[in-house]
């Protein structure tokens, strides 16, 4: 079988990630930061949230696409948006000075600072604060501390601790009993291996254990979230299968891909939760807003990883670490 004909059968996934990608551009308002953002109250899981997923998710489709590719270039249009939103940065200076303990902002700016976005005076002053006892010391959960030592890496501070001693606490690490699989073990394990692979970046990050690990057991809990419509969390195994070291398993990822075809709408929206026929109207902002992102950015890293084994090789991003264009 030839490379092309190898890689043809994914041109499936390609449409349900540039479907996924064209909604998210013509809703980018919903993204958009409002009065909130700086409130003092305010609902980060509305504001900010929502935001930083976006310019992730638009840097990770950039680095595994090629600049000729219109789906690099509707990702670095949506990216330059997501940008212009924080004032190009300032409003991370703010939030800083409003909470000087928080990891958030760090965690959405580093998004944009491993695309080259970079605010200098936000920089000198969060790496002052991250090299308190006070920042070093806050609780937090093992998946958590893990984005908060790859943000400051990607943010250019000096991270405050080990990923490895950190990636000893987690619960993937621990290489638990796959029964005890479940929604929030599997969000757990999906972002651990995303902070170690910096979303997907490098594969080889994942230590050969706990890969072993996931080649083994990611078939039949996919399996089980694809029966459960649980789309969500589908599609951010679908991209740790494509974080992993070594080719993907092309027979799981075309099953999958087909099977989450079926509840991606005709807008390109895809519901976190439940197929078509459970729904009357399209599904709401906040109620497919991720799982449609988390379709661009699995599909992104599906179609580089199969191209890169169909080359004979173990898949590499094609879009580069290279700054903003």
């Amino acid at each position: 079988m030839t490379a092309a004909a190898e890689v043809r059968p994914a041109r499936g996934v390609r449409d349900l990630g540039e479907a996924a990608l064209t909604w998210v551009s013509a809703h980018r308002d919903g993204f958009a930061l409002d009065e909130d953002a700086l409130a003092e109250h305010g609902n980060v899981n509305t504001t900010w949230k929502p935001l930083g997923e976006l310019a992730q998710v638009c840097v990770s489709v950039r680095r595994h696409t090629g600049r000729t590719d219109p789906l690099h270039g509707l990702a670095s249009d949506l990216l330059s948006f997501a940008w212009q939103q924080t004032g190009r940065g300032a409003l991370f200076l703010e939030l800083q000075r409003l909470e000087p303990f928080a990891t958030y902002p760090l965690e959405v700016y580093a998004a944009f600072a491993s695309a080259g976005l970079r605010h200098d005076r936000y920089e000198s002053a969060t790496a002052t604060v991250a090299r308190t006892r006070g920042w070093h010391v806050t609780e937090q959960e093992p998946n958590r501390r893990l984005s908060v030592l790859n943000s400051e890496r990607r943010s250019g501070i000096t991270p405050h601790g080990d990923m490895a001693r950190a990636l000893e606490r987690t619960w993937l690490a621990g290489l638990p009993e796959p029964w005890t699989f479940e929604l929030p073990s599997g969000y757990t394990l999906t972002h651990v291996v995303f902070h170690l692979t910096d979303w997907g970046l490098t594969p080889r990050a994942v230590p050969p254990q706990v890969a072993d690990y996931l080649r083994h057991w990611l078939p039949p809990w996919l399996d089980t979230c694809l029966e459960d419509e649980q789309w969500d969390l589908c599609c951010e195994l679908l991209a740790v299968a494509s974080s992993l070291p070594g080719p993907p398993e092309r027979a799981l990822l075309d099953e999958a891909w087909a099977r989450l075809s079926v509840a991606q709408d005709d807008s390109g929206a895809v519901p976190e939760v439940g197929g078509r026929g459970s729904r009357t109207t399209a599904p709401a902002f906040l109620d497919c807003y991720h799982s449609t992102l988390m379709t661009a950015f699995a599909a992104a890293l599906t179609l580089d990883r199969l191209r890169g084994a169909a080359a004979g090789g173990r898949g590499r991003p094609t879009g580069g670490r290279g700054g903003p264009e």
